[in-house]
């Protein structure tokens, strides 16, 4: 006798018992927020014990006026990406892969595209809780095989470069490009269009007089705005 998707469901919630605490994401979240925060703010710390250490106990503080010479250069650069990259990543790290994402580092090459394909394969859209569990755990995976590959390259490296050959190693300058690629390959499989105007955006800032500092900047923010105005039109023309 053929068994209804109803009683399917039935018949499993009956055999696992699932308690109140397990399935409130509201908690997760707080949890992710305490725990993400603590570590964040103690990697800061330790972070930090290396240059105090070498600056007031061993007496190599260069300076003041050095150090924030050089901060300013560096910021002049990099400023925009302190506010961007949460912002644009958010909506596919969700709350608690944004705090491991940014604890690990990496993020554009290895978390965004671990997290992106991990939610592609579980049928899981990003901003949904689905999708957000999805990304913590191919963010907490994606971590811990870059750092067991990280001790394995720290300790034989320099060995293995030293043996390839020069055609190999020109080539690893387009491993970046190709992720990168792949992702937004990725999303213009569902929507064409967004993926197309990525790229023209992203020729535009590469080809035109788009100073470095903001090449990033722009091309993001284009982006977005240009397929957030593509949806709406779209979705005034279903209106009408």
């Amino acid at each position: 006798m053929p068994v209804t998707r109803e009683e399917n469901n039935l018949s499993i919630n009956e055999a696992v018992p699932v308690s109140a605490s397990s399935i409130d994401f509201e908690t997760f979240q707080l949890k992710s927020h305490f725990w993400g925060r603590l570590t964040i703010w103690g990697i800061i710390a330790l972070t930090l014990i290396v240059p105090l250490y070498l600056s007031y106990v061993l007496g190599y503080h260069p300076g003041w006026s050095t150090i924030i010479s050089g901060f300013t250069a560096y910021a002049a650069i990099i400023m925009f990406v302190w506010v961007l990259e949460p912002i644009s990543y958010y909506p596919v790290l969700g709350v608690s892969g944004t705090y491991l994402a940014f604890l690990t580092g990496n993020i554009g090459n290895m978390c965004l595209p671990c997290a992106s394909v991990a939610q592609r394969v579980v049928d899981a859209e990003p901003g949904t809780k689905k999708g957000e569990i999805t990304a913590s755990l191919a963010i907490a995976t994606a971590s811990i095989v870059n750092a067991i590959i990280l001790i394995l390259a720290i300790l034989s490296g320099s060995y293995i470069l030293t043996i390839l050959p020069e055609s190999v190693l020109n080539s690893l300058n387009f491993v970046l490009p190709a992720i990168f690629g792949g992702v937004i390959a990725q999303f213009a499989i569902k929507k064409p269009l967004f993926g197309v105007v990525g790229i023209a955006f992203g020729l535009f800032v590469n080809l035109g007089p788009v100073p470095r500092a903001f090449q990033t900047f722009v091309c993001i923010l284009g982006t977005v705005v240009v397929c957030l105005l593509l949806e709406k039109l779209k979705k005034q023309e279903k209106n009408n």
